[in-house]
């Protein structure tokens, strides 16, 4: 009877400790991305005053993060399917903690990019994609959009909760003070959480595990030679190209039109919470849908409502109407990409494959809104702009839909 049971007893130690590491992750995610990322839109003119130099120069050094994060984005993801998430993502706070004391004692510009590409490794190593790579190989098929969005549900508030307390901070006692105040919470509350919670699932056999690391370049090689991974890899860079350029440009976009700041602030700032609005309804429709139709439907939305909003931007009413409609895809690739490429590919070599994708996106995150802003400049208006992030959906929904119904290849996966 015990012998019965054990399998049985030892999935269900799985699966409670995977959703420790679901509270674990919606904490340190939540601290990562309010301390390494949204912080410096609120420490933006701050740093350029302290270091008497432009907000463009300062903002260069983010861009530098970007670019670093997506360089690093392959061997993270390599790292992750051969040793786990533990002592990189350990490392990896423990990096970013350390890069922003740096960041508070930087003199020069050249400082500040040097700390910048530092903390662009350390956000390689600690968010969303090295989560995500973590929850995907402690948790089957249904379970895993569950888990997945116990996370970035929780860790959506980022922005919410770091950016005024960032300001209440700056303040009060001013920039550097404010990042070796948020360099101690994070270092304090992230670390202990990643050494003690985070490890590798238990393998159901020593076979299965040394036959997963037999294969997972063979799953590699598959994936990069099979055209609906690249398809796929179209879709998401131009969504993420789409979503930073809105993100950058809708509060300059809604003043242009006529709107106070205050109420275009305001406007752009619903994203955040359609984006968690989007997540919950991608999750309840894709039990009942086939996922990348409903992927595809909301890349539409967002196109026509980019497309529109040239139109209905001019009343109060419109601009909600058209960036409600835009919102609600405005976070579900987080969601999604774990999902579609774990059908299509397995979870054995997850890490390497999705570090892969995210290279692409990472680096169209980084580039998208500067250009933008060159076809604002060439054209004079912004309506340019939105045609573009219309199209950039469009293309987005074309990409999730082609060769999706085609017959995955075999691949060997680790039994969850």
């Amino acid at each position: 009877m015990n012998t019965v049971n054990a399998p049985a007893a030892a999935r269900g130690r799985r699966v409670s400790h995977g959703w420790r590491i679901v509270a674990a992750f919606a904490i340190t995610q939540t601290i990562g991305y309010g301390t390494l990322y949204y912080a410096f839109a609120v420490l933006l003119h701050p740093i350029a005053a302290g270091l008497h130099t432009s907000a463009a120069v300062v903002t260069g050094a983010f861009t530098t993060a970007i670019l670093t994060q997506a360089a690093a984005a392959i061997p993270v993801g390599r790292w992750l399917d051969r040793h786990g998430g533990r002592a990189l993502m350990t490392t990896g706070t423990i990096l970013g903690a350390g890069m922003l004391v740096a960041w508070s004692q930087a003199r020069t510009v050249g400082q500040l990019y040097l700390i910048f590409a530092g903390l662009g490794a350390a956000m390689a190593m600690t968010l969303y994609e090295a989560a995500t790579s973590v929850l995907v190989s402690w948790f089957d098929a249904t379970r895993r959009p569950a888990a997945i969005l116990g996370m970035i549900v929780v860790a959506g508030f980022a922005s919410t909760i770091f950016m005024p307390l960032t300001g209440g901070l700056t303040e009060r006692y001013g920039w550097r003070t404010t990042l070796l105040i948020l360099a101690t919470v994070y270092a304090s509350v992230a670390v202990p959480l990643h050494v003690l919670v985070v490890r590798r699932p238990p393998a159901t056999s020593h076979s299965s595990r040394r036959h997963a690391t037999t294969n997972r370049r063979i799953v590699i090689r598959a994936a990069v030679r099979d055209s609906r991974f690249w398809w796929l890899t179209v879709a998401f860079v131009a969504h993420a190209a789409a979503m930073t350029t809105m993100t950058v440009h809708l509060v300059g976009y809604l003043v242009s039109r006529g709107h106070p700041a205050t109420f275009a602030a305001t406007v752009a700032g619903l994203l955040g919470v359609l984006s968690v609005t989007g997540r919950l309804l991608l999750t309840a429709t894709g039990r009942r849908l086939r996922l990348h139709r409903v992927v595809a439907a909301i890349f539409a939305l967002q196109a026509a409502a980019a497309l529109s909003l040239p139109a209905l931007a001019g009343t109060r009413l419109g601009a909600i109407i058209a960036v409600t409609g835009f919102g609600l895809g405005f976070g579900i690739s987080s969601l999604a990409t774990p999902q579609l490429l774990a059908d299509r590919y397995g979870t054995t070599a997850y890490a390497s494959i999705a570090g892969t994708l995210a290279a692409f996106v990472t680096l169209a995150k980084a580039t998208a809104p500067l250009a933008a802003a060159g076809l604002l400049v060439a054209h004079g208006g912004y309506r340019t702009v939105m045609t573009a992030v219309g199209a950039a959906c469009l293309t987005g929904a074309a990409g999730i839909l082609t060769r999706a119904r085609t017959t995955p290849r075999a691949t060997s996966d680790v039994p969850a």
